[in-house]
């Protein structure tokens, strides 16, 4: 389905067709019409599959088309970290191009004074939309430096990720001060319960689009150690020393965890930083400006990271704990094999993790490949699944130690003759 059978106004389509983009994603297809009938909507699908979009669209349609109030907040979009809140400014750049009293700022936090000054000019002048993290925008609610009372359309982005991060208080205290009519949307790349309940605290009668996990990319190769946690750093130890260890992200599922690893690869001379929640958004624009810039070679993360940043050229991502579920090792993965390039993904299986890797191999439809244990490691556990389970009838592995290892209505503006090339819109 092409934009021009919806029926985003003139304005959007012009951007659209100067940025070459004509098909939609599905997430586009089945949300941007819902949006502009005015229905709140749940959406669930992966980063990378237009929802920025899918949500920017259809409100810009709407507030170039309507009557809003010109010295209100008339959109809030919320993202869990500066950087995905400069991705969506920067998304509003472009799709607003022909909608000149449609602007937007973007507010979040570590800033020096000068931003904050700006921020607030901008937010007491009517920002037609505003791209905020939340405890930026409920710092300035809180000093009366913006009013929500005639707000009119309020997006959710990364709900998963917000209440990761630990942000659901700073959330109910802003949706609190939107008028009963705003119209809400919402998107998670996943739906544990916690999101479902926020969901329904927040929407009314929402539309539910859900969109099936990816498989990762054929470009990525999946491997993995059967081994017991004593075992983990001995074997990033020997990879390291094997080969090249730039660009490499290790991903963890506790906090606590990505500080002890981090300090005991320092002290095996590896050059490498934390990425967590503990962390200042000072700290952390810092720790990925290092390792961006090659200053880190490898990074140590819990989830913060495995959704949202654009980092395209990470050769290998290591999963130090098994993923809860397949689409948490989507994403993790996700970061490498990115922009046409090949990339790496190992994950490390204790004993207790057999059964939910193997979950994960359902999903994925194929055997993930399970390298020999390093000689000086000693043997791992045997991949096997219990008794009473279907998986204790395939093959099963013993990791023991050996050699080496491996690596609406349309518009019908007829532009089909100006050499459109059909991209699609995944800002």
């Amino acid at each position: 389905m092409t934009f021009e059978e919806t029926y985003l106004n003139d304005n959007i389509l012009d951007a659209l067709y100067d940025m070459h983009f004509e098909e939609m994603t599905p997430i586009q297809e089945r949300c941007i019409p819902h949006i502009l009938d005015g229905r709140d909507v749940l959406g669930v699908a992966q980063t990378g599959t237009g929802k920025t979009a899918a949500y920017l669209l259809p409100i810009l349609s709407m507030l170039d088309d309507g009557d809003y109030p010109e010295d209100a907040i008339n959109c809030v979009v919320m993202a869990p970290t500066r950087e995905l809140a400069q991705q969506i400014d920067q998304a509003m750049e472009g799709f607003s191009y022909y909608l000149p009293d449609v602007s937007s700022i973007a507010v979040y936090g570590g800033n020096d004074g000068g931003r904050f000054d700006q921020e607030l000019k901008s937010l007491r002048g009517g920002a037609p939309v505003v791209i905020a993290t939340p405890g930026r925008l409920l710092s300035h609610l809180k000093v009366g430096n913006l009013n929500l009372a005639r707000t009119s359309f309020f997006v959710l982005d990364e709900a998963d990720r917000m209440l990761d991060m630990g942000f659901i208080d700073d959330i109910m205290q802003i949706t609190k001060l939107l008028p009963h009519d705003c119209q809400k949307v919402m998107f998670s790349a996943t739906m544990p319960s916690k999101v479902r309940e926020l969901a329904v605290s927040l929407l009314h009668n929402p539309i539910e689009v859900k969109l099936k996990v990816s498989r990762p990319a054929d470009k990525i190769k999946q491997q993995a150690y059967v081994c017991y946690d004593p075992q983990k750093l001995l074997i990033i130890d020997h990879l390291f020393q094997a080969g090249d260890l730039q660009r490499v992200i290790i991903f963890c599922g506790k906090k606590d965890r990505v500080k002890d690893i981090a300090r005991q690869l320092r002290r095996l001379k590896i050059n490498c930083a934390p990425m967590h929640s503990d962390l200042t958004q000072q700290e952390r624009d810092e720790v990925m400006y290092r390792f961006k810039a090659g200053q880190v070679d490898v990074l140590v993360a819990t989830d913060i990271v495995s959704r949202g940043i654009d980092i395209d050229d990470i050769r290998i991502v290591i999963n130090f704990d098994v993923p809860h579920d397949a689409e948490d090792y989507v994403h993790r993965i996700g970061r490498t094999a990115r922009a046409d390039r090949d990339g790496q993904a190992i994950t490390f299986i204790s004993d207790r993790d057999i059964r939910r890797f193997k979950q994960i191999e359902q999903f994925l439809d194929k055997e993930v490949e399970k390298l020999p244990l390093p000689q000086d490691v000693g043997e791992g556990p045997e991949y096997k699944a219990a008794p009473s389970s279907e998986n204790s009838k395939r093959h099963r592995h013993r990791s023991k130690g050996g050699g080496g290892h491996h690596r609406g209505g349309g518009h019908g503006r007829g532009r089909k003759d100006k050499g459109r090339d059909g991209k699609k819109a995944t800002e």
